[in-house]
């Protein structure tokens, strides 16, 4: 009985297990099914998702805003500052710093010669040379107590040593970190400060286009190091440039008591020495400084030279540059090139360059490195420089300052920066553009649907 078992027993487990191994078949082909479908279901909702953000940061309107002055006009100033409800100056006195090797050093030495107050505001802080030397210079000036007064963007600071945090802190700094992310706010994830602010002593200030990183070291002179710019400012509009880095201080360092000099009762502002400060912060419609860079184009009369990386025109901005372009004024525009820290925005940027070329702008990239300058020149008279790109980023959704001058001999200085960095800089041809792989402008073309949200 036994043997009869055994001899029977071997094709039915034979049958039992081969029963068994089609139904694990079938249950792995139903478990790697239902992962395929959970994947394909999360790039759906992802892409949902990019979409609506996508639709929803698209302009309302096109802006058609034209200037009602030249800015040669002796009108033009207080106009514009009318219209963008900000206060004037005069008085002020520029240094335009070019490179690590020039701004850098200034920079360092207004903050080792405070005396009473230190405010500083930017995007980038991280690890390296430049970060110790700057946390080391606002540590002394802090327990030698001078007020010091620190912003940096959560995300765009977030290699910032914390013991750099910690040294500060002990020094008797304060230091506020802007948008950071939390559950109940993940918002603050696309909402950006990208201010670049020093003010010492209520008096002298800097902006432009650097933060505390060793790629700005040296003098742009390899691909490692970039090409930027600050303006020293000395005189009243440094009280101004104070009230902006305020506006982000009390927002994450409080309780504070926010520190402004009182008026000094400066001359009257005169038609070309004028000067003026304009903040804006995130908005889901376009704010005064979109405002400020539209009447600025529309100021135009001769010439328009404008130097931004990440350069991405809307609806608003081409329609602005179409009609200077059709008052005859000479428009150059001067961008990064194949060097940039940001390859699908630079993407996004080159798919509109045929519509302008064809419209006669110029279009040059800056050849050595990253090209990271910030400034435009109006009609040779009128100068704007600070932390804004000309992208939607900048001038819809991060918190920026810019500032303007009226005054021909700085924006002559401006200039003389402007046309040294063109002779680096390859012109495009807008014929030969037109014969650029396919794959370029697929890639192109692709990126450019997310020109609203860089």
């Amino acid at each position: 009985m036994r043997w009869w078992v055994n001899v029977n027993a071997g094709p039915d487990l034979a049958l039992r297990r081969g029963v068994l191994d089609v139904r694990r078949h079938r249950l792995d082909r139903l478990k790697q099914l239902h992962y395929a479908h959970k994947l394909v279901l999360s790039i759906i909702i992802v892409f949902g998702i990019i979409a609506i953000i996508l639709v929803l940061s698209q302009d309302e309107r096109t802006l058609k805003i034209e200037s009602a002055y030249g800015a040669q006009d002796p009108r033009f100033a207080a106009y514009i500052t009318a219209l963008l409800g900000v206060e004037t100056t005069s008085g002020n006195e520029y240094t335009l710093l070019s490179n690590g090797d020039e701004f850098f050093p200034a920079m360092l030495d207004a903050i080792r010669n405070a005396k009473r107050r230190i405010s500083f505001e930017t995007y980038i802080y991280e690890k390296g040379s430049v970060a110790d030397q700057f946390t080391a210079a606002l540590s002394d000036a802090a327990r030698r107590g001078v007020q010091v007064d620190l912003v940096v963007d959560a995300f765009g600071s977030n290699r910032m040593s914390e013991e750099h945090v910690e040294q500060l802190r002990q020094a008797g700094a304060r230091i506020g970190r802007f948008g950071k992310a939390n559950w109940y706010a993940l918002d603050n994830l696309t909402y950006r400060t990208h201010r670049k602010i020093l003010v010492v002593d209520g008096r002298i200030g800097f902006t432009g286009g650097a933060g505390v990183g060793d790629h700005w070291l040296g003098h742009a002179q390899d691909p490692d190091h970039w090409r930027d710019s600050m303006v020293r400012v000395t005189g009243p509009l440094a009280r101004l440039m104070e009230g902006a880095f305020n506006e982000n201080f009390v927002e994450t360092a409080g309780p504070v008591t926010p520190a402004v000099d009182p008026l000094q009762s400066p001359p009257p502002p005169e038609p070309h020495d004028a000067a003026f400060v304009l903040r804006s912060s995130s908005n889901t419609r376009s704010n005064d400084l979109k405002h400020f860079y539209l009447v600025a184009i529309g100021a135009a009369r001769h010439s328009l030279d404008i130097c931004s990386p990440y350069f991405i025109v809307d609806e608003s901005s081409e329609w602005a540059l179409r009609q200077a372009a059709a008052r005859g004024v000479k428009i150059r525009v001067l961008v990064e090139g194949d060097h940039t820290d940001a390859l699908p925005v630079k993407y996004a940027s080159r798919e509109y360059y045929q519509k302008l070329m064809d419209l006669g702008i110029q279009i040059y990239e800056y050849q050595p490195t990253m090209m990271h300058t910030k400034a435009m020149i109006v009609d040779g008279t009128f100068g704007m420089f600070g932390s804004a790109n000309f992208d939607n980023r900048s001038l819809e959704m991060n918190d920026e300052m810019n500032v303007g001058v009226s005054e021909p001999g700085f924006a002559q200085t401006l200039a003389r920066d402007f046309e040294r960095d063109l002779r680096l800089s390859r012109r495009l041809d807008a014929q030969t553009w037109q014969r650029r792989s396919p794959l370029e402008k697929a890639r192109e073309y692709f990126w450019s649907f997310f020109g609203e949200v860089f």
